[in-house]
């Protein structure tokens, strides 16, 4: 069986030359990158590098960028830093209802420390309103953070113009950035960035590595203690491997953005406008939003978005749902109910991304795949056969 991975912003393999680069600092190059002798100084000469070559991904400057486990550390010690460096006796947050957990629970967390949050709305595209986003702002807010790229929608926010809001009112604004760095273009001084979150393995990358732009002058408070590494900003010895994994995808993806985008765009758009075509009464969801190239939400009404996929996947096609389990309950997306979703639509929402080494005949295969796959359940549904009989 041939099998399909439509599961890219779930997670990515490592790209070759990225093993490649690595490799060595596994074994030859092994060196702690803090040693002044001759192992260490390849090291630390490595990871230099590779902090020039994510500065050049996000048009930063090097000594701007710090590396760290994941998006999930990173959003924490953007949160977390700004807060705590801030000594004004009251602080207000402003997010969004469709953040990464890694935003909201931090956010959650704060709340019960008595810092105030507001969570904005967004609409049925998942985009946030720019005038509720002015009203919000508050004297005594500290920080703006919303992401860039939805991971279940792909919808993209107008960070430029969050960023000219969050400069005039001079709050703190910071993105998490995990979806979108390596698949749109992203430049933190044209979107007037202050912090930026980005993960390793959603960019071909390994997993365990990621990295946090932080501007110039920014007042960061560290949450982890130990060593004085990177500038003191995280203490800790470097994943060199790691490091450099992420400075040579962050090559890669500077070098082949464009054509990645526009070849995985057509692809997406073959993917998507197929299924709407083949499977009667689905509908795409924030399709009329600017969206990364490569991410489809479709709803299949009358059908369980888990029982889907794990039908797709015992025909070998991998995607993902956006329900998530809880407490040994099914729970709808807290993404979809927040675009209006009803909790049934939600359940039965599936996520379709595609990635750097996604093919046409992929793409044609799933095409023939989810279909057939999802015609099979619906005649299992009475629910469906229900909605048909009364909406003919």
């Amino acid at each position: 069986m041939n099998h399909i991975y439509l599961d890219y912003n779930a997670t990515t393999a490592v790209d070759p030359a990225v093993l490649d680069a690595m490799l060595p600092f596994f074994s030859t190059d092994f060196g702690n990158a803090s040693s002044i002798h001759t192992f260490g100084q390849r090291a630390r000469a490595a990871v230099e590098n590779a902090c020039d070559q994510v500065a050049a991904l996000l048009h930063a400057r090097s000594q701007e960028i710090v590396f760290t486990s994941g998006g999930t550390e990173s959003d924490n010690q953007a949160i977390f830093g700004i807060v705590a460096a801030t000594a004004s006796p009251t602080k207000h947050i402003i997010t969004s209802t469709i953040e990464h957990e890694a935003v909201l629970n931090a956010c959650q967390a704060l709340e019960k420390q008595g810092v105030a949050v507001t969570y904005l709305p967004v609409s049925v595209d998942g985009l946030i309103d720019l005038d509720e986003l002015s009203r919000a702002i508050r004297p005594d807010t500290v920080l703006i953070s919303i992401m860039h790229a939805n991971n279940e929608l792909g919808a993209v926010q107008p960070l430029a113009e969050i960023g000219r809001i969050a400069a005039e009112a001079d709050v703190y604004f910071h993105t998490d950035a995990v979806q979108s760095v390596g698949k749109i273009p992203v430049d933190v001084r044209a979107l007037q960035l202050d912090l930026l979150s980005l993960s390793g393995h959603k960019l071909y990358a390994p997993k365990g590595v990621g990295a946090l732009f932080v501007k110039g002058g920014t007042r960061l408070r560290q949450f982890l203690f130990g060593g004085h590494h990177q500038r003191g900003f995280r203490p800790g010895t470097e994943n060199v491997p790691g490091i450099i994994g992420l400075g040579k995808a962050a090559e890669l993806a500077l070098r082949s953005l464009a054509l990645d985008a526009s070849r995985i765009a057509a692809l997406r758009d073959r993917l998507e406008q197929g299924l709407l075509a083949r499977i009667p009464d689905s509908r795409a969801n924030a399709s009329a939003a600017p969206r990364t190239p490569n991410t489809s939400n479709l709803t299949f009404p009358g059908i369980e978005g888990e029982a889907l996929i794990i039908s797709l996947d015992l025909k070998g096609l991998a995607c993902s749902t956006g329900a998530a389990c809880s407490s040994g309950a099914v729970e709808p997306s807290h993404v979809l109910t927040a675009i209006g979703l009803p909790a049934a639509a939600a359940r039965a929402s599936i996520r379709f991304s595609l990635g750097r080494h996604t093919t046409e005949a992929e793409i044609d295969a799933a095409l023939e795949i989810v279909p057939a796959a999802v015609a099979q359940l619906r005649e299992l549904s009475p629910t469906y056969r229900r909605e048909t009989a009364t909406h003919p």
